[in-house]
């Protein structure tokens, strides 16, 4: 035990050195990297350009969490201020690029997005000196958030459904020969393009909203509420929508529109179970204990005061 705890203080002691420079000296080198491609072919630039980012994501998510704990301690706003809402963005882009390079590493994408990340690693670094926000107002903004981005995720998922309803539907009237007959459906190739964006959205809307969500739950409770029921099956949602995003852009078989189509619809189920999770608890709403009070009416109130007003009357003849 003696070990294990040994370890963990010089893991913490690690990660608390991590400081923005390293993760901005990262990304510069993967920017390097990526203008070398202007003068010549240099080997192995791909792994290199990967083990970077990496490199750079993992300092960059470590400086985040060791911040998080530290307004934590310090009983300020968690992650609400704007240094820290510019390195969640950046954070956000670098992940972004290392997906893209991942998939076509033959492009220059990382012309593009290092440069933002590393204006907005600058602008956090010049507005460290800004005080972040209250504990109330940060969890009034990250709960907007959080339920905005959730609101977002359901409706790519819901649009994602119908649109795959509609592609079987029309699948079927073509192997029939009958899709110039009666009532016409947009083809299979508009129907597929527009689920696949839909699972984008719903894909990126729930990873925020989960996000948004533990931020909502450190500034309300100092917990993330993994054990939430909400909160895992909104988990097991996001990990099926990411499982079904990969089986969309890296498998390519003759059938796999169809097979991505069904997958959909499951992302339906997932929604629904997470949905019901969340109205069945108070993370939907308000408490069920406040909400069985009833608050009397007007004339209510005036009935109550007139038989109040003749109990006394009559208390007074006696």
């Amino acid at each position: 035990f003696k070990t294990n705890e040994n370890s963990e203080i010089n893991m913490l002691a690690f990660l608390r050195e991590i400081t923005v420079t390293c993760f901005f000296c990262s990304y510069i080198v993967v920017l390097l990297i990526e203008l070398s491609r202007l003068w010549r072919r240099v080997p192995g630039r791909g792994l290199l350009v990967i083990l970077s980012t990496s490199l750079g994501l993992f300092a960059h998510f470590s400086y985040l969490l060791m911040r998080a704990s530290q307004s934590h301690a310090e009983d300020l706003g968690i992650l609400a201020s704007w240094l820290d809402w510019s390195l969640i963005l950046s954070f956000v882009l670098g992940v972004t690029f290392l997906i893209f390079f991942i998939r076509r590493p033959d492009t220059v994408v990382g012309f593009f997005f290092l440069p933002a990340i590393l204006i907005l690693i600058t602008v956090a670094i010049f507005s460290r000196d800004i005080p972040p926000f209250s504990r109330t107002e940060a969890t009034q903004l990250w709960t907007q958030l959080h339920a905005i981005s959730m609101m977002l995720g359901s409706l790519g998922v819901l649009l994602g459904f119908l649109t795959g309803c509609m592609y079987l539907m029309q699948s079927k009237r073509l192997k029939k020969k009958r899709a110039g007959s009666g009532l016409r459906l947009p083809n299979l190739e508009s129907l597929n393009r527009v689920n696949r964006r839909c699972l984008i959205l719903s894909t990126i809307s729930v990873a925020g909203g989960l996000t948004a969500g533990i931020a909502m739950n450190l500034n309300r409770t100092g917990q993330i509420g993994l054990m939430d029921r909400t909160v895992s099956l909104s988990f097991l949602l996001l990990i099926w929508l990411v499982m079904t995003t990969f089986f969309e852009f890296y498998y390519s078989p003759s059938s796999h529109s169809r097979k991505a189509i069904y997958m959909t619809f499951a992302s339906l189920g997932f929604l629904i179970l997470a949905l019901v999770g969340a109205l069945s608890t108070s993370h939907g709403g308000v408490n069920r204990e406040t909400s069985r009070k009833v608050v009397p009416s007007d004339k209510q109130l005036i009935f109550l005061y007139e038989e109040a007003d003749r109990g006394h009357s009559h208390g007074g003849m006696q």
